[in-house]
């Protein structure tokens, strides 16, 4: 888990995980009175950048259907969609983007 500080609050979160030979996002979080600052972009690129340098091929995470504005962060930030589902009652959708090391 690593946990971005500005100043002395904390405001935003990531926790990730290595899954086979992608690292996979289980949560990037940022407090409701830090949005749109850009910190959701630095932990994505904090993973990307862990991704590359452990040689991983690149990282997974999704999201659900209902989020427009993380289908079209994740979209903007290079990610590209690799499926849909129905898990555990919702709607979501997976995307990959690959690092180079």
């Amino acid at each position: 888990m690593e946990v971005l500080v500005v100043g002395d609050e904390v405001v935003g979160v990531l926790v990730s995980r290595v899954d086979r030979a992608h690292l996979f996002v289980e949560n990037v979080a940022i407090a409701p009175s830090a949005r749109g600052r850009g910190y959701g972009r630095s932990l994505l690129a904090h993973a990307q950048s862990h991704a590359a340098d452990a040689g991983l091929g690149g990282v997974r995470l999704y999201t659900n259907a209902a989020m427009t504005e993380n289908l079209e962060l994740y979209r903007h930030l290079g990610y590209v969609e690799v499926d849909r589902r129905h898990v555990d009652g919702f709607d979501r959708v997976f995307f990959e983007k690959t690092v180079e090391s």
